[in-house]
């Protein structure tokens, strides 16, 4: 697994993701896979990225921490903006996406198959599955919050 920071066209957000390989990132960027969390863009590009180098110690020093504590940290009015911001993109995505249910798996190995037309799908896996098809190089990915079933929604 491989992570790199990504950087959206539209308006220079910066998020991580996770990869199989730097061909599953290629891949993916290239059939428009990889969307922004924040604004939906998916003309991303790989962002500049600091190495992290732990001490040799493996602790932070004295002077690291003092650096982290008056670093402006994120306000609540912050955090609830972003996950505010999270959960529109979560829904703008499952408004084209088709609810499949456990058959999750299945469907999107059918679809890397291409026995079935490609689609935006969200459904159930298991942690085991989900792995499962991430290692095989299909693009999947959690959601970040809970979403209702059709058949169990009031």
């Amino acid at each position: 697994m491989i992570v790199f920071d990504l950087q959206c066209e539209r308006s220079a957000h910066v998020f991580e993701i996770w990869f199989n390989s730097t061909e599953s990132y290629e891949n993916q960027r290239e059939r428009g896979l990889i969307e922004c969390p924040f604004c939906g863009d998916t003309k991303v590009e790989k962002a500049v990225m600091a190495p992290r180098i732990g001490s040799k110690s493996n602790r932070q020093s004295e002077k690291s921490v003092a650096v982290l504590a008056t670093n402006d940290a994120p306000t609540q009015e912050d955090m609830n903006a972003a996950i505010a911001a999270l959960a529109k993109a979560q829904a703008k995505a499952l408004e084209t996406s088709t609810w499949v249910g456990t058959s999750f798996d299945n469907q999107a190995r059918a679809m890397e198959a291409g026995d079935i037309p490609t689609a935006s799908i969200h459904g159930q896996a298991t942690a085991e599955q989900a792995k499962a098809l991430i290692d095989d190089g299909i693009a999947v990915m959690p959601l970040p919050f809970p979403v209702i079933p059709p058949n169990q929604r009031n």
